[in-house]
């Protein structure tokens, strides 16, 4: 297969993974899976408005290793929306892990019973009526004598993961598909976590107790009742692990990018990695592989330029919303909006790399004739 054949085998696996990614956004492959997820109790509800989002397993490139978000209370970024869990399947000889957002309907996430509503489909845990929402005292931890607006159903799950396997598809994995309802919401419009649920998404991958290798999937902090909160009465420890975790000797190098090398949940340029550049190009034309050489430096260049621009740009915002009258409705929308501008940066640094490479691919050659009368 020649050179430019092969290009354009790379630009059908690249359309076909975002397509795949159209019930989450697909961020990551890694080589071995996620631990079980562990067994914990959730905490008591803080407050009126507040929406349980799981635990999950999440990988770290700076460490290659997985480590715990713990579960926590987080208030919905809009009435009327809920949270649909990010989550692991086996795609393509990897793990690949699909981001969580906010939306009107929970959509798939991969049949992983989570547990507390989450059961594999859909959300039991409540549901929003004329702007409240209520809550299901039979699945969710509330305190009537302060939350009201309850009702109680009991729910039959029949989804129980006796494993706790934390990942679709694959060996041992969750065997479901989506159905027509997570087909719908794709359709809908989706928010990513706020800025207050990526804080404490950060938060936990900042702490070395919470990494696999650490723990053995038995987190000492599996669920917070606050965002953040990992210490105290409002952390909750994992009761015991799912199953027993050994994480492979050589965890560092697993990991490959996916959806175009987008890293999860990057919402500035700054968290972005270092773009992964072609290797100098070698045409067998020496003045031919100057020029392409050339061509790549410049375009490299001008995306660096153009990723210190809009790092500024957003700095500025930030300086702008820390005023003391700014609320936390108005914070959310720019931590949104920084997030759409940094992956849409990303995505056209890898098209204009793609495009590139493309042009500079040598042409096919022609084949060879048999002399005649042979």
């Amino acid at each position: 297969m020649n050179t430019r054949s092969m290009r354009a085998v790379w630009f059908v696996f690249v359309m076909l993974v975002l397509s795949s990614a159209s019930f989450g956004q697909l961020r990551i492959s890694v080589g071995f899976g996620p631990p079980a997820l562990p067994v914990y109790e959730q905490p008591l509800c803080p407050g009126d408005g507040y929406i349980w989002t799981p635990g999950y397993w999440a990988w770290s490139d700076d460490d290659g290793d997985y480590y715990w978000v713990p579960g926590t209370w987080i208030m919905a970024p809009e009435v009327g929306y809920l949270w649909t869990p990010p989550y692991w399947a086996w795609v393509d000889g990897g793990y690949a892990f699909y981001d969580g957002y906010w939306g009107p309907h929970v959509g798939f996430y991969g049949g992983i019973s989570y547990g507390y509503g989450y059961f594999g489909e859909g959300f039991e845990g409540g549901r929003w009526d004329n702007g409240r929402f209520f809550y299901n005292r039979s699945v969710t931890n509330v305190n009537v004598t302060n939350i009201h607006n309850v009702y109680n159903t009991t729910i039959v799950n029949n989804t129980t993961n006796v494993n706790r396997v934390s990942y679709n598809g694959g060996e041992g994995g969750v065997r479901a598909r989506p159905t027509g309802q997570d087909e719908i919401a794709v359709r809908d419009r989706h928010l990513p976590p706020p800025s207050v649920q990526m804080q404490h998404i950060q938060a936990a991958r900042g702490n070395p107790e919470l990494r696999a290798s650490a723990n053995h999937g038995k987190p000492p902090v599996a669920a917070t009742a606050r965002p953040g909160a990992f210490s105290g009465r409002e952390a909750v420890p994992a009761r015991q692990a799912g199953a027993p975790y050994n994480p492979p000797a050589n965890r560092a190098s697993p990991a490959r990018s996916a959806n175009n090398g987008r890293p999860a949940n990057a919402y500035h340029p700054k968290d972005l990695p270092p773009m992964e550049r072609p290797a100098a190009p070698s045409t067998g034309n020496p003045k031919t592989d100057r020029k392409y050489q050339q061509q790549q430096q410049k375009l490299q260049q001008k995306q660096d330029q153009e990723r210190q621009n809009l790092q500024q740009r957003q700095e500025r915002d930030h300086q702008q919303i820390a005023r003391p009258n700014v609320n936390e409705g108005r914070k959310q929308q720019t931590e949104q909006r920084h997030q759409q501008q940094t992956q849409q940066l990303q995505e056209r640094h890898v098209q204009q790399q793609q495009q590139l490479q493309q042009r500079q691919a040598p042409p096919p050659r022609p084949e060879s004739k048999p002399p005649k009368g042979r």
